[in-house]
């Protein structure tokens, strides 16, 4: 493939221009040529940014263009299926952000659509690119961690709700606070790290206490429009617990808002060769050497390391254009859409939920 990658972006707001679009406007073959968005003003503005490039206020207009590779979808929550499948129908490929559908059944629609294309479909999963994230990676793949058998992650805020009264804490639109707005992020990286195993059940329960509250301190609650008039009917906090079928359990905390010391993301795996704990992006590994207990701080190249999107989004292209293989893939998503709804069910319900059906035992 001689020619640069021909993307057109569906989404124009906060998330493509803080992340998506210094990545695409970075890779020497990729080229933006059209956008869209359903704020005209907002789109038109971009379109000037990018050289006068054409914009539409309607998807299907943009995906009649025959000049596409490739869409990337910066929308809300409720659309990425819906303009992902109708772009996979196109003969296009596919990258969206997260997370990937708002239900398991419109995961799975995405995931049957790309296999029919024969096109690929990746979901934004940023954090697996860290520098700390590659390395334990590289670290368990070698066997020195041993059997993984239990493990806990999460993303809690002190405040830092994000466009509130918007999409974002809109349920109808969003899927859900939270849990589907961060839970993505360190779920899929703890799984990944885990080797992917399959959920067979959770058990979860959700809390809304900070919907009354405009105090905020995170840099994260940037993204979104504010709507002061808006709704708020999703969780700003969420907890629960994963069981796996190879045995292995994980706890997980997601919250916008509770009072807590400070904003911290985390991935704290046990081994039975060594742990580990990213937490902030900093590695550390508590291991046994020589007969001592030794912890392990690896010294990473990070000054050399891209912007993590910027990462994610350049291995699309390189899966797209040279035939690399996708480390991120249709099923990982389907199982992610999976466990959070059946948290959210579990959380309606005070009971656990199964995503297998129990074996008859004979």
């Amino acid at each position: 493939m001689s020619e640069a990658l021909r993307v057109g972006i569906v989404g124009t707001g906060g998330i493509f221009q803080a992340a998506h679009k210094p990545a695409w406007l970075g890779h020497p073959e990729a080229e933006i040529v059209a956008v869209c968005d359903i704020n005209g003003e907002r789109v038109r503005a971009v379109a000037e940014e990018l050289g006068g490039v054409p914009s539409y206020e309607d998807y299907r207009e943009l995906l009649e263009r025959e000049d596409l590779d490739a869409i990337d979808i910066c929308t809300p929550n409720l659309y990425h299926s819906e303009i992902a499948v109708a772009a996979l129908n196109k003969g296009l490929h596919v990258f969206c952000e997260k997370p990937d559908a708002v239900s398991p059944e419109e995961a799975q629609r995405m995931a049957d659509a790309a296999k029919r294309s024969g096109k690929l479909l990746m979901v934004m999963r940023n954090n697996r690119f860290s520098p700390g994230s590659r390395y334990l990676k590289r670290y368990i793949d070698q066997g020195l961690m041993g059997e993984i058998y239990t493990g806990r992650c999460g993303w809690v805020r002190r405040r830092g709700i994000p466009g509130k009264g918007g999409w974002f804490t809109t349920k109808s639109l969003s899927g859900g606070g939270p849990l589907i707005d961060l839970g993505v992020h360190f779920i899929d990286l703890a799984l990944w790290l885990m080797g992917n195993p399959k959920p067979i059940a959770v058990s979860g329960a959700t809390y809304t206490k900070f919907a009354a509250s405009n105090v905020s301190d995170s840099a994260h609650s940037q993204f979104g429009d504010r709507n002061a008039e808006g709704i708020f009917d999703v969780e700003d906090l969420a907890t629960g617990f994963i069981r796996f079928d190879n045995g292995a359990t994980l706890q997980i905390e997601f919250s916008w808002a509770s009072n807590i010391g400070e904003e911290m993301n985390f991935v704290e795996l046990r081994g039975t060769q060594s742990g580990a704990s990213l937490k902030n992006g900093s590695l550390k590994i508590f291991s046994e050497t020589a007969g001592q207990l030794a912890d392990i701080h690896p010294v990473l190249n990070e000054a050399k390391a891209k912007p993590q999107h910027t990462e994610n989004i350049f291995h699309f292209v390189d899966c797209v254009r040279n035939g690399a293989e996708p480390t991120i893939r249709p099923e990982h998503g389907v199982d992610m859409i999976k466990i959070l709804t059946a948290i959210y069910e579990s959380a309606a319900s005070g009971r656990e939920v199964r995503l297998v059906e129990e074996r008859a035992v004979l």
